[in-house]
């Protein structure tokens, strides 16, 4: 019992070295770790990769074609990855089920885990399937192996393709999508919401925080959108459809805009009325969060794309040199939207409810909620995106409309 009160006040008087000013004991530790910076982060690709599929197919942006499935299967593939990391952060995620089986109206959680399970199976599982379904009955008597048996599967013993079922599949696909458009705006807004609710707290406690969420959703969800894209046709060896990724790359710069134009007020309209927590909060960007904030989010993640896509618009030389450009933009864009996620879930933990002191927050390399943990459930969705392309994107799908041709799966 001894030993155990002597390494608790060790490790307390290992934190307090850390301290500035005066917090509260029960603030030394915090309580949401780099997990939880991950949940909002990886839920914000979701809803970006499905608006910018929705581009292509409800408001006919045909330029955005060769990206239109790669978008659905981005979007899926993260989605399966995005509850992981509140379930690594629960001490028990076996319990997690109990959100479904005993429903509580008034918990943000539970609501969010309805508001998941529908975008999961009755939006994006179901849009796939009506745009796939063609693909695999032709793939199932075309392919063999494992291929063929998946795809056999997959039809779930549907197997008419006369024109009537298929304008069918097209309509029901159009309606799905028009109804998955407010759906992702409701599954990232709704995380956002829950940051936003929380009054105690002054760093997150602003109506403009769903529509920060939101808005930074599409802009990752872009960005990560034109890395694949770019990656998947130089792996392929596809050549890369310019119009396609000029099309992104303005999309990416709009989105870019509004965000930053939204953030920049959030900041304008907190400076204006100068509330009590005002002092701490400009103590806090301009120390504990200055890296993280002015230079990853603003200048790297921000600023320094945003120019570099401008000049793209402007400058139409050297269609190599564009791309490059464009990964480069698209990975700091990447960077600079986890930054953000960081500053709200991390920096809003770091002062305390008295507004006269700081905490700090120490990342652990191994464990449960450590770097490790962090960057495997980074890299899953990517590895399943890879074997979603692999077996549902053929070389075809990456070209213009006027460039497929056939109906074989041909990889």
């Amino acid at each position: 019992m001894n030993t155990l009160l002597l390494a608790h006040k060790g490790a307390a008087s290992e934190l307090l070295q850390h301290v500035q000013g005066f917090i509260y004991p029960n603030e030394l530790n915090l309580l949401w770790s780099v997990l939880i910076v991950l949940y909002p982060y990886l839920t914000g690709l979701v809803a970006g990769a499905f608006i910018m599929a929705s581009l292509e197919r409800v408001f006919k942006v045909k330029s955005l074609q060769p990206t239109y499935r790669l978008s659905l299967l981005t979007s899926l593939a993260f989605l399966l990855v995005a509850p992981l990391p509140l379930l690594f952060h629960l001490g028990h995620p076996e319990r997690c089920f109990e959100v479904m089986m005993t429903p509580h109206a008034s918990s943000p959680m539970a609501i969010f885990g309805f508001v998941y399970a529908w975008y999961l199976m009755a939006v994006l599982l179901l849009e796939l399937w009506f745009d796939y379904r063609k693909d695999f009955v032709e793939w199932s008597q075309t392919a063999t192996g494992l291929k063929r048996w998946i795809y056999s599967i997959l039809t779930l013993g549907v197997r008419d393709v006369s024109g009537k079922a298929l304008l069918l599949d097209d309509k029901m696909g159009r309606a799905i999508t028009i109804i998955g458009i407010p759906s992702a705006f409701l599954l990232h807004g709704y995380v956002g919401f829950i940051f936003g609710s929380v009054k105690a707290n002054p760093w997150w406690g602003t109506v403009l925080m769903p529509i920060i969420f939101i808005f930074s959703a599409m802009v990752s969800g872009i960005a990560l959108l034109m890395f694949l894209y770019l990656i998947t046709c130089w792996v392929r060896k596809v050549e890369v459809d310019m119009d396609c990724l000029e099309t992104i790359g303005k999309c990416l710069l709009t989105a870019l805009a509004v965000d930053f134009s939204v953030e920049a007020l959030d900041w304008i309209h907190r400076l204006y009325v100068a509330d009590e927590s005002i002092d701490v909060l400009v103590l806090l960007a301009s120390g504990k969060l200055i890296y993280s904030l002015f230079v990853l989010q603003v200048f790297m993640g921000m600023i320094l794309p945003g120019l570099c896509l401008a000049g793209m618009v402007i400058y139409k030389e050297g269609w190599k040199r564009r791309q490059t450009v464009y990964f480069l933009c698209s990975v700091l864009v990447l960077v600079g939207i986890f930054a953000m996620r960081w500053n709200v879930v991390v920096g809003g933990q770091l002062f305390s409810k008295s507004l006269r002191g700081f905490t700090t927050y120490k990342l652990e390399l191994v464990g449960q909620e450590g770097l490790l943990t962090a960057f495997m459930l980074v890299l899953l969705p990517f590895v399943i995106v890879s074997v979603m392309i692999w077996l549902f994107l053929p070389r075809k799908d990456l070209l213009p409309a006027g460039h497929a041709t056939g109906g074989s799966q041909e990889t």
